[in-house]
């Protein structure tokens, strides 16, 4: 089974009548000159203070971009980490332009912005990636609950002080041939996820455990994995076509950014603080590339626990969750999911009907789940469920232990034998995620760690 997130939507659009919130304000955990850390480590002792680091980026959580908020169906986005990132044409430093409210997401590779955000001098100066018959490559990429389609395009590629060059993105819903998914795409099921507000963010920046976003699935015609590759003549996209799986240039599928960069290139920490049981606007924390490279991004005393590889029939960044003394063993943890997604009938629903499927506990509860590695390690994964009308009455953006049942939400395609632990399980915690075939901290990718 093909790991791909739940994502935004759920909860978004649950949130379309509730009215906006956000706002300026929030917690950080940045610190001057290095950004936030992880771990510290001594002074050098040199006479020369060392260069600052710039292994880092900031991740802001609010409401979400201005597209959000127009129209009949506006809304708030809540549980939605963002970064901003640089595209440049390549070889331009003159030619370029920063995007805010890109999602960062652990449990999907690649980079895809909108075209709609990207301004027409840029959009038209980022080079078709092109296939063999010298028509342009597009791209189909499938979430849990709908798929994005647009032209895979060349950019130079910056997020906080790590740069990229040449890499292929995926400007989703691009133009001309673009314009039309082939029936291969749309067959996947789920909604045409083909605008900012039906996304919930300008695009996406994928970090999760595998360097490339299709590997060794896309590697032959007619092949498929996390992504599809298509032949774009002028009579339209159609055939399914091979693409390498290269995460160095030159590069054929999107690679994870990650995994392109020249350093810091093994995995990443999302590191957010705690956040109260009532909620709270708005939040920032850190996203470090790289682990065990530089003195802010060590792993420390965290627990590794090894992850399914890109071999497994079940799929690749899978973990073992044992819940209520069942076993889940399609389990992951993914910060584009905005809330935890697990079945336990024993646990109030909402009754409003713009939540449905979400957990409403009468008061507060603790829940204990585990989490397994493939390397036989266990850890707590127990959180607080809080009651989700509660929380989105506030209008927050930061909603700490928000749960749902994935067989109830919306028209998400859930997974019977997965418990999904969605942003809220990372607030107040680091979370490392390792890149598979990487080394990172003594252990090889792919894993996660807190």
């Amino acid at each position: 089974m093909l790991k791909r997130t739940i994502g935004l939507i759920g909860l978004c659009l649950a949130l379309a009548a509730c009215g906006q919130g956000g706002g300026a304000g929030g917690t950080s955990s940045s610190t001057a000159g290095g950004g936030s850390t992880v771990s510290s480590a001594p002074a050098s002792g040199t006479a020369t203070p060392p260069a600052p680091l710039t292994n880092f980026a900031t991740i802001a959580i609010d409401g979400g971009p201005a597209a959000l908020a127009v129209g009949t169906k506006a809304y708030t986005a809540v549980n939605t980490p963002y970064v901003s990132v640089t595209l440049c044409a390549p070889g331009s430093t003159t030619n370029c332009q920063t995007i805010d409210h890109v999602l960062v997401d652990t449990g999907s590779v690649g980079l895809r912005i909108f075209a709609s955000v990207i301004n027409a001098s840029l959009l038209g100066a980022l080079p078709l990636e092109m296939d063999p018959n010298s028509n342009p490559v597009g791209a189909c990429y499938g979430f849990v609950d709908g798929y994005v389609f647009g032209a895979v395009r060349q950019a130079d590629f910056q997020v906080g002080g790590e740069t990229v060059a040449n890499i292929p993105i995926m400007a989703i819903a691009d133009a001309g041939v673009f314009s039309t998914v082939p029936s291969s795409c749309s067959s996947g099921g789920g909604t045409n996820l083909s605008s900012v507000q039906a996304f919930g963010a300008n695009g996406v920046m994928g970090i999760g455990v595998t360097a490339t976003d299709c590997g060794r699935a896309c590697t032959a015609p007619g092949g498929y994995g996390a992504a599809t590759y298509y032949d774009c003549p002028n009579t339209g996209c159609g055939a399914i076509i091979a693409r390498a799986s290269s995460a160095s240039a030159p590069f054929q599928q999107l690679p994870n950014p990650v995994a392109a960069m020249s350093l810091d290139n093994n995995g990443t920490i999302i590191s957010l603080p705690a956040a109260p049981n009532t909620g709270q606007a708005t939040m920032t924390g850190t996203l470090f590339f790289g682990i065990g490279t530089q003195t802010n991004n060590a792993l420390g005393s965290a627990t590794v626990l090894i992850t399914t590889t890109s071999s497994s029939s079940a799929g690749v960044g899978l973990l073992t969750a044992t819940y209520n003394g069942t076993s889940l063993d399609e389990s992951f943890l993914d910060s584009g999911s905005n809330v935890y997604f697990f079945i336990d009938q024993a646990i109030p629903t909402c009754t409003q009907s713009q939540l449905k499927g979400y957990y409403c506990p009468t008061s507060s509860e603790t829940l204990s789940p585990t989490l397994q590695g493939q390397n036989g390690v266990s850890v707590s994964a127990a959180f607080t469920l809080n009651n989700a009308q509660m929380l989105v009455s506030t209008n927050y953006a930061v909603l700490p232990g928000i749960g749902g049942n994935p067989n109830l939400v919306g028209t998400l395609n859930a997974y019977p034998r997965s418990f999904d632990f969605g942003l809220p399980f990372f607030y107040g915690r680091n979370i490392f995620t390792a890149i598979e075939g990487r080394s990172a901290g003594g252990f090889t990718g792919p894993y996660f760690a807190y």
